[in-house]
């Protein structure tokens, strides 16, 4: 018996030391940062800053403190321009001090999101959980900055800024490009690491907060403007895909799964902004971007535990079922004019959703956590 708990102390503290929900999860991790910015600028940085970084803070902490800043600075944004409109109509709405904060908080999240892994390296605290709980995050930040990005641009007031519409398609475009990379390692193991957001987003809002909103509304050339060079920068900085040769999955099927929720999220989103009745992105844009956003990061979010664990996707996400339903609803007409209560019903409920998803997923990777632990630390005398 005592032969038999021994072996199974070895087993699982030396062999399988990191268990993930519903899988087995090998220790490595295998990423690869191709943005030239990061790689020859910033990652000297972040090697120097982490040698400050005290070794009893926990590198979970790191990231999601950097999640915190993205968001109150998204909220603080909102309160002084919650329909786009504020650069372009009254460019001094926005404080200044706004601005130059937006830059700090950007920098700050971009800092410790880079050094959190370094940082778990380096206190030998890396953990599925963590990885887990970073790309997660990711996949929730990721829009949050594009979303505080557009009130930069301001939406088109007929001579600057950009549509809604243009807005829409920019986010599904940046959200895609990250469920491609995590696409990518569900079929190949490694991670290319998406070029959402780096360092020249800080330098955005400095110089907005520096010279002045109106600096990025100076025409440029055939009639447009230095804001559409900025969203399209945004989608510019997209890495090439399936750089990897490697295939996990030898079926087409099972290759192509994780695509098939976020493209029909995709469909269902546009049907609903295309053809709905009272023209409801227009009316509601930052609370229907948020939307998307929220919906996309807990689709992806799925795709990432099933890479991790070695697991298979589902097929239909349970959110396609409740949107399609409103989204039928309301192009029908048979919401009349409660389509602006549905759509904040509707982003209600998949924000509380994701909320109580990543609560879940976090109790229960400390769990299992917990349980290997005890176990490692069981005695056989």
């Amino acid at each position: 018996m005592q032969g038999g708990l021994a072996f199974l102390k070895y087993f699982v503290c030396k062999g399988y030391r990191y268990v993930l929900l519903a899988g087995i999860h090998k220790a490595h991790y295998s990423a690869v940062d191709t943005n030239p910015l990061s790689v020859y600028i910033m990652q000297p940085i972040w090697n120097k800053i982490i040698k400050i970084v005290p070794l009893w803070i926990a590198p979970n902490l790191l990231t999601f403190s950097g999640f915190v800043m993205i968001l109150f600075n998204y909220f603080l944004i909102s309160f002084y321009d919650w329909d786009y409109t504020a650069s372009g109509t009254s460019p001094g709405l926005v404080p200044t001090w706004v601005w130059l904060f937006s830059a700090f908080t950007t920098f700050c999240a971009y800092a410790l999101d880079s050094i959190d892994g370094k940082h778990a390296r380096r206190t030998q605290s890396s953990t599925p959980l963590g990885e887990l709980f970073d790309h997660g995050l990711d996949s929730w930040a990721t829009s949050i900055f594009v979303l505080s990005f557009f009130s930069v641009c301001s939406c088109d007031n007929g001579k600057t800024g950009v549509s809604v519409y243009t807005m829409y398609i920019y986010l599904s475009i940046v959200l895609f490009n990250f469920m491609c990379s995590h696409w990518e390692k569900y079929n190949t193991g490694v991670l290319f690491l998406p070029w959402g957001y780096d360092i020249s987003q800080v330098v955005t809002y400095l110089l907005t907060g520096t010279v002045g909103v109106e600096v990025w509304q100076k025409p440029l050339l055939f009639g447009y403007y230095i804001t559409d060079l900025l969203v399209i920068l945004l989608i510019g900085k997209s890495p090439d895909l399936c750089k990897s040769k490697t295939l996990k999955n030898d079926s087409l099927y099972e290759g192509l799964l994780p695509l098939v929720s976020p493209l029909l999220l995709f469909v269902l989103l546009t049907v609903w902004v295309v053809l709905s009745p009272s023209n409801i992105l227009a009316k509601q844009p930052r609370l229907f971007l948020w939307m998307v956003g929220v919906a996309f990061s807990n689709v992806i979010c799925k795709v990432i535990i099933c890479q991790m664990s070695s697991t298979r996707p589902e097929l239909l996400h349970w959110f396609l079922f409740p949107l399609a339903l409103v989204v039928g609803a309301a192009i029908s007409g048979l919401l009349g004019g409660m389509e602006e209560a549905a759509l904040g019903a509707f982003t209600a409920l998949v924000t509380a959703a994701h909320l109580h998803f990543g609560v879940c997923v976090v109790s229960t990777g400390l769990s299992h956590t917990k349980q290997v632990a005890n176990l490692c630390d069981f005695s056989l005398g």
